[in-house]
């Protein structure tokens, strides 16, 4: 007797079908999400044409928008990779989707590579959202694109660590909370709008190691002041990298 053919084929996806089923779902709920959308796109675009057209904030010489636009990209990884990355899977650690999702045929590593995909279509938009706004208000960028790419990528590194190590041993709520206070603080104290030399010198020295600062000015010296690869900035933005996945590996909890 010989065995039957079946269609459709019993059997799991391959796996690089399932991660990319998994990362597309993931980006449409993201999007979906008025809150994260507010918190990824909008307020970063708000900053951007309010500090850029009203003089609140001395950015030294220059047009604002020059100053503004490689911070407001900055803070646009940090909202997307940290902030709504630790508060989306925050919450679902709580109502238990990460468990039932970690005994899926989908790997706990493949779920992770597809949050990171989703994180990284999500700062495509972004990025192309902010440059079309930018360029409108006057922006005139410079510099080498691969160093651009690879802060970007370091950056999203970094802060996908750090927000995944806060979800994975925070409440949820607690999460929620801690996240939005990181994204203030960083805001004001990151070099994103306000230029680090207001601050006093002891001050800046512990605001130029946080990762915001050293993706906020690598990305002003290249699309600024044409530098050709901020080593120092990239530098901080491996540690971090490192740091966070590692801690995230180590103490993440699936419930």
């Amino acid at each position: 007797m010989s065995a039957g053919t079946y269609t459709p084929r019993p059997g799991g996806a391959p796996l690089s079908r399932m991660i990319a089923a998994q990362a597309a779902l993931e980006t449409r709920m993201l999007l979906r999400n008025g809150e994260q959308l507010l918190l990824t796109v909008v307020i970063p675009a708000l900053l951007l044409v309010l500090f850029s057209t009203v003089d609140v904030v001395d950015t030294g010489a220059g047009e604002p928008v020059d100053f503004l636009a490689p911070g407001v990209l900055a803070l646009a990884v940090m909202s997307t990779a940290f902030t709504g990355q630790a508060i989306a899977t925050g919450f679902e650690r709580r109502y238990g989707v990460l468990k039932r999702l970690g005994v899926s045929p989908l790997p706990r590593w493949g779920l992770m590579a597809a949050k990171t995909l989703s994180v990284l279509v999500t700062e495509v938009l972004q990025v192309v959202l902010l440059a079309v706004i930018a360029f409108a208000l006057g922006w005139s960028p410079d510099g080498n694109p691969f160093a651009v790419l690879l802060l970007l990528l370091l950056g999203t590194v970094a802060f996908s660590g750090l927000g995944l190590l806060m979800a994975g041993t925070l409440k949820a709520e607690a999460t929620l909370a801690a996240a939005n206070l990181v994204f203030l603080l960083l805001l004001v104290g990151g070099g994103v709008i306000v230029p680090l030399d207001r601050f006093p010198d002891a001050v800046r020295s512990l605001l130029g190691l946080l990762p915001i600062s050293a993706l906020s000015g690598g990305l002003r010296d290249v699309l600024s002041h044409g530098a050709a690869m901020p080593w120092g900035d990239a530098a901080v933005l491996a540690v971090w990298a490192v740091l966070g996945l590692g801690a995230a590996a180590r103490f993440f909890r699936w419930e």
